[in-house]
């Protein structure tokens, strides 16, 4: 995981949760992005196979660079302080293709606009990618996948990955970070191991 401070200074009205300064600034805030994700390099093979991330859709309160915390079922806040470096579905995007690159199981692996031959697309939505507070923090990651055939439009499979990290120490926006970026490494190794199996 890579921190980053942000040394820009923005105005107050761009991002919520963060304290004005006089002027009319907002403080600088700390900018965070989500590791790469290990995915398994072992299983399944398909060189003649190649595939297309499509970018996850979300709702408004996902789809930016805020990062979600919920102290119930319907209240939404951001984590005042921090920020994503870019919207959260191009990051979640850019690590899946990432890891399906990395893993060396397919033939290829591309992005939308880079004139890849298509044989599968993996479809996503970000469901939940946000800080959960009570008794015991936690951070949950739920992304719902669906995998379908380029070639004839037919869905081949379709699942829901969730997974849980509890928040750790005893201060400071990044350990709300790292337990969101530990919950998504597993989410997403889950879905591109699924996946493959899957085509």
């Amino acid at each position: 995981m890579r921190v980053h401070n942000h040394v820009a200074l923005i105005a107050a009205a761009v991002l919520a949760g963060c304290a004005a300064l006089p002027g009319g600034f907002s403080k600088a805030l700390d900018t965070y992005e989500l590791s790469a994700v290990a995915a398994p390099d072992r299983g399944r093979r398909l060189p003649q196979r190649q595939l297309l991330v499509a970018e996850p859709s979300a709702l408004k309160p996902l789809d930016g660079e805020n990062i979600v915390v919920r102290e119930g079922a319907t209240s939404v806040q951001y984590l005042s302080g921090a920020q994503w470096s870019d919207r959260l579905p191009r990051i979640v995007q850019a690590r899946l293709a990432e890891a399906y690159q990395r893993s060396g199981r397919l033939g290829g692996v591309g992005l939308p606009g880079q004139g890849i031959a298509v044989d599968y697309q993996i479809v996503t939505e970000i469901r939940a990618f946000e800080i959960r507070v009570g008794a015991a923090d936690q951070a949950v990651v739920e992304i719902w996948a669906k995998l379908l055939n380029d070639r004839n439009g037919v869905v081949r499979a379709t699942r829901v990955f969730t997974a849980s990290e509890p928040v750790v120490g005893a201060e400071g926006n990044a350990r709300f970070i790292a337990a969101l970026d530990a919950a998504f490494a597993r989410a997403a190794g889950e879905l591109i191991e699924w996946s493959i199996r899957s085509m």
